[in-house]
């Protein structure tokens, strides 16, 4: 069994990856997207997105792109690789209108030829020892060129498909469409990773019996919860596993938000831990006050203060 931390943009970034693999679980992670247009990238770009180029993680870390233009993709994807990249992901799973409007994410999923010609122009641009995934939903408008879509990427090359189990117009409304990332699975020999509504150990298993995959991408259920794939993990090996309580979570709350202080810009100060704290609101209560207590607030000082009251508070 892999489990695979989603690159959730605006929340994922290289100081959550190094939080979650220290914590354990978790055997790979994938940075934000970095768009590519009609130009080279510099060097510089490359490492802002993935500091792990040159600081690894003990568990891969490959660098996502996302456009429309296969040459241009081929091109940064030979620079990234040459940086040290772990690996190479294309997106075509992102249902932002901004990324949808300029040819990004899921809108690509109306061009099936066009994926093979990324995939395939990729593949044959970074070295054979360099792999090359992609993510892809259901579908943009509707879910019916699923299974198209996933042998246009296949045939062109890639290693390992991850699966949505929606499409753009469903959003991440539930139901998530298990069974359909099932029927992709049987027509692909590629490795295909489930995501979508794994919120529990519990539906883990729910969605291996419907889809037949192993392997998962967490991506809301791993930040509302942090030891999730932990907890998966332990069922599968029959051991047990005692859940993190708030005390747990407001210390990597704190930790987090130390370290990222001085990582952007005041005026984003916190912003990345509001983020998260909106999702733990799921299975934590507490993060529910502490987010009323900090949403309004950029100040580092306040933001360390309410964590250790909050933590303080429940103990």
């Amino acid at each position: 069994m892999r489990i695979y931390m989603a690159p959730m943009e605006g929340v994922v970034d290289h100081h959550l990856r190094r939080l979650y693999s220290r914590l354990g679980g978790i055997d790979r992670c994938v940075t934000e997207f970095i768009r590519v247009t009609h130009t080279r990238l510099p060097d510089k770009v490359f490492q802002r997105y993935c500091p792990e180029l040159t600081t690894p993680l003990p568990i891969p870390v490959p660098i996502q792109l996302l456009g429309s233009d296969p040459a241009m993709l081929a091109l940064n994807a030979r620079r990234a690789a040459r940086l040290g990249a772990a690996g190479i992901d294309l997106n075509f799973g992102c249902p932002a209108k901004t990324v949808n409007k300029n040819r990004g994410g899921a809108c690509l999923l109306n061009e099936p030829k066009l994926l093979f010609d990324i995939a395939r122009q990729v593949r044959e641009a970074v070295p054979t020892a360099t792999p090359v995934t992609a993510k892809i939903r259901l579908g943009y408008e509707s879910r019916s060129r699923y299974i198209e879509n996933a042998l246009a990427l296949a045939e062109g090359g890639i290693a390992e498909l991850v699966v949505h189990g929606r499409s753009k117009a469903d959003g991440y409304r539930p139901p998530a469409y298990w069974d359909c990332i099932g029927e992709i699975r049987e027509q692909l020999s590629i490795p295909v990773i489930a995501n979508g509504d794994i919120w529990t150990p519990e539906d883990y298993w729910r969605c291996r019996d419907e889809s037949g995959c192993e392997h998962v991408m967490l991506g809301r259920g791993l930040l509302s919860r942090p030891d999730l794939a932990l907890a998966i993990k332990a069922q599968q090996d029959r051991t047990d596993h005692q859940s993190l309580d708030w005390s747990q979570i407001s210390d990597l709350l704190l930790g987090f938000q130390r370290e990222t202080t001085f990582a952007y810009p005041l005026q984003f100060c916190g912003n990345r831990l509001k983020q998260w704290l909106m999702y733990l609101q799921r299975t934590y209560p507490p993060a529910q006050q502490l987010f009323e207590a900090v949403k309004k607030t950029r100040d580092p000082e306040v933001l360390e203060a309410a964590i250790i009251a909050s933590r303080e508070l429940v103990a």
